[in-house]
């Protein structure tokens, strides 16, 4: 099986006088793993309900499989869209077993007894549950009736899958080995994928390419590993994961690079936007950006500890400069709060754009951040 391909050209979506989604583009390929992400509001569920068939675009051409599903004058039906949907609190009927559940949607596209029996079977297998066949949903935990959920979406090997959040109602262990199934049988099956999310993590961990929503604006689309180390505006990198944000000034700028001062400390950053000498400007820092060295160290911006946690691979530092505080620092040794220490910043890991730019944090600091490039690398390899 194949997935479609999804093309979607200036789509538009109020609700009264709010714009859920303004001018939206995209090109999906087949067969590929689209992660939708941005905190809540950004749009991105209105998108896949877009997609779903259960909101009608107000403005743009949607297309599946190079068949017109919404514009104008077409707006087609959600079960004729070939698609299957993984919701956030399973939508499984009480009433029906767990087999039940699975072989509805054959039932309703008028398939063999028969051929619904085998299917069924083996979609049940794919997740895991074929022992729990007769069972009620009542009868499974969260993560399992998430499994079937998910086997009664590629029971009828649909060639688009979508997920809407389907992992924010499990725990984290759970999370973890049902987000490594999803991308697999999702593989398995060849279906195209869009799945929304606000964690940053999952989203690293399931994309081959992840969109980046923003106020109902698409406002990145890239591979996970590009967009962590060229977000395209101060919110992509602040909501893929920082440190923290210091105020400076520009010395020079050129080819994306900037030499700004931040403090007493003379720095190297990429830049994001165009940036002038003598501009204010603030600095996003990943949190691998900042390695903890000696103050005597030439080029490190001083700092006080003021806080440290064990985290397993090591320790967290809180740091307090001049400029403001970095939390997240690793290090493999721990160091006392109150001591005095140097913070050392690749060149990579920091992005300074202007002070004008909008600073509104929204809830991208009450998600999973992905802490580092190398985390950030693993996690897209680890499906």
């Amino acid at each position: 099986m194949s997935g479609h391909r999804i093309t979607a050209s200036g789509l538009g979506k109020n609700y009264g006088k709010v714009q859920a989604l303004i001018d939206v583009n995209l090109d999906v390929e087949p067969g590929e793993f689209l992660v939708l992400l941005g905190p809540s509001g950004s749009g991105k569920s209105t998108l896949v309900r877009a997609l779903a068939g259960v909101e009608h675009l107000d403005t743009g051409l949607l297309q599946i499989a190079a068949r017109t599903v919404d514009d104008t004058s077409v707006h087609v039906a959600p079960e004729r869209r070939d698609l299957g949907m993984v919701f956030q609190d399973y939508a499984l009927w009480p009433h029906m077993s767990v087999a039940q559940n699975v072989a509805f949607a054959l039932r309703r596209r008028r398939i063999p007894r028969s051929e619904v029996r085998t299917r069924t079977a083996e979609a049940l297998e794919t997740v895991g549950l074929v022992e729990y066949a007769a069972r009620y949903p009542s009868e499974l935990s969260g993560g399992q009736q998430q499994r079937v959920a998910l086997a009664r979406a590629i029971v009828a090997k649909p060639g688009l899958l979508l997920f809407d959040e389907p992992l924010s109602n499990l725990d984290a262990d759970l999370r973890e080995r049902l987000r490594l199934e999803i991308a697999t049988a999702t593989r398995a099956c060849g279906a195209t994928a869009v799945y929304i999310t606000h964690d940053q993590s999952e989203a690293f961990a399931l994309a081959d390419r992840i969109g980046v929503l923003d106020n109902g604006r698409l406002v990145q689309l890239d591979q996970p590993e590009m967009l962590y180390r060229h977000p395209a505006t101060p919110f992509v990198a602040r909501f893929t994961g920082r440190a923290g944000e210091l105020p400076g000034t520009v010395l020079e700028s050129a080819g994306g690079h900037a030499t700004i001062k931040i403090g007493n400390s003379t720095q190297r950053t990429r830049t994001i936007g165009q940036l002038s000498p003598g501009q204010r400007i603030n600095t996003i820092i990943r949190p691998d950006a900042a390695a903890l060295t000696s103050t005597t160290e030439e080029g490190t911006l001083p700092g006080v500890v003021t806080d440290v946690a064990y985290r397993g691979r090591g320790y967290e530092h809180a740091i307090t400069t001049e400029a403001g505080t970095l939390t997240g620092v690793h290090s493999p040794t721990r160091h006392e709060r109150g001591s005095r220490i140097g913070l050392r910043l690749s060149v990579d890991g920091c992005h300074a754009h202007s002070s004008s730019d909008n600073c509104d944090d929204r809830d991208e600091m009450n998600v999973t951040t992905v802490r580092s490039e190398s985390e950030a690398r693993a996690l897209v390899h680890e499906r």
